[in-house]
């Protein structure tokens, strides 16, 4: 992998090679009770970044980035409402500048619309704008108690999967990060334990799995 894009997370960025490579389409797996919002933070420190948000305001975004102790970067936020959630974010998508992040922040609501070929249109023009301009796309994925019947389209699309297992065991929280999907690279056979308290980090309280 040539020229690997960082993704700020030294944890992630050691196990991957460098990073990333650029034009890729990425998948974050995670539950909403989890600390999973800490990648997207330290994804922001390494460069440019638009973050979509379907969900919470971008005041509150902006608020929760301002607050983290995790390093961070200066985000362009917006907040996507309205009926048309997939036209408004397609049209944010198609600015976006050479070599920056996007980050979806979640992707459900998008996963959520009818019909679903709207969604696979969506998804095809994303992956060629991320491609096209050598930037990274993380689309934050919520496993709650409700999965979106096109998750599978999502993982389909992606070129990576991040999926990060949150278990609370006795008085303990462990997080397990695997990555079973890269596609054109080489994808890490086993998990990392990660500490995610303040920032991503291994967990070396244990041995690594």
């Amino acid at each position: 992998m040539s020229n690997p894009l960082p993704t700020g997370i030294d944890v992630l960025d050691r196990k991957l090679g460098g990073g990333l490579p650029a034009g890729s389409m990425v998948a974050l797996t995670a539950e909403p009770a989890s600390q999973a919002e800490l990648f997207l933070y330290e994804l922001t420190a390494t460069r440019g970044t638009l973050w979509l948000s379907l969900d919470r305001t971008a005041e509150a975004v902006r608020d929760s980035i301002e607050n983290t102790p995790a390093k961070t970067g200066d985000p362009t936020v917006r907040h996507i409402s309205g009926e048309a959630p997939l036209d408004n974010a397609g049209k944010l998508v198609s600015a976006l500048p050479e070599t920056s992040n996007l980050i979806v922040d979640p992707l459900d609501v998008l996963e959520s619309q009818e019909p679903p070929s709207r969604f696979r249109s969506f998804m095809n023009d994303l992956q060629n704008h991320i491609f096209n301009t050598d930037s990274l796309g993380i689309l934050h994925c919520l496993e709650g108690r409700s999965v979106p019947p096109l998750r599978d389209t999502t993982e389909h699309f992606a070129d990576v999967v991040f999926h990060l297992q949150t278990d609370i065991t006795g008085d303990e929280v462990e997080n397990k990060l695997a990555i079973p999907k890269f596609r054109g690279g080489r994808a890490p056979s086993d998990t990392i334990k990660l500490d995610l308290v303040e920032e991503v980090s291994i967990d070396t309280s244990r041995d690594i799995a």
